[in-house]
């Protein structure tokens, strides 16, 4: 479970392991990772994705703690607010890097240690179908993310590993209220993202009622 300090991935763990998953959780946040690797049981496995070589890493580690992965789940990212006249270079490169570069590298590791009847789950945005204004580059990289999904899933499928495109709608995360830049614009209410996580974990388990948000 990568990105299990974060507010979406964080429950996506408590569901999974509500569900009798064993689990490694990831994050860069040494000591929210190590809470939340208590609370569910979980091995704690720390790294920043950003950098070279890390996702590597970081899955190589989970497989070892577990002693073999049959589910990858990511739910990392990061957002920034404003306009395109406005972005900062830093910035951008931070954004692709964190929200299409890093799930990249991640499911190309994966792809070494998942079998038949194993599963990638992708958490991308509902941006990545409908990109808003002031959200330009967050948009971009979400659906880049999204066609990657669609282009790696008939790469896997003969290997009989699926790859899930889960593109949530606004939740209350909290994720808005931490950007790498600008101000959230007002958003109405989101919904809980206990209840989002039960619905993908449902589907990770091969349910055949499927959300119009995971593909």
């Amino acid at each position: 479970m990568l990105g299990a300090t974060g507010g979406f991935g964080a429950e996506i763990a408590r569901s999974l392991a509500s569900e009798g998953a064993a689990l490694a959780v990831h994050g860069r946040d040494v000591d929210r990772l190590q809470a939340i690797a208590a609370e569910v049981g979980g091995h704690a496995v720390p790294g920043d994705l950003t950098q070279p070589g890390v996702p590597d890493v970081v899955i190589d580690d989970a497989a070892r703690a577990l002693g073999g992965l049959d589910v990858v789940v990511m739910a990392f990212g990061a957002v920034a607010f404003g306009p395109v006249a406005e972005l900062d270079e830093a910035v951008l490169r931070a954004i692709i890097e964190i929200d299409l570069i890093a799930p990249i590298l991640v499911a190309r590791a994966a792809t070494r240690h998942l079998e038949r009847d194993g599963v990638i789950a992708q958490v991308s945005a509902v941006v990545a179908d409908q990109p808003m204004a002031g959200l330009a580059a967050y948009s971009a990289a979400k659906a880049g993310l999204t066609a990657f999904d669609v282009a790696f899933r008939r790469e896997m499928r003969r290997a009989g590993v699926r790859v899930l495109d889960a593109r949530p709608p606004h939740m209350e995360t909290g994720l808005a209220t931490r950007p790498l830049a600008g101000t959230a614009p007002g958003l109405s209410e989101g919904r809980n993202p206990r209840e989002v996580a039960d619905e993908l974990v449902v589907v990770i388990g091969g349910s055949d009622s499927v959300p119009d948000w995971i593909d």
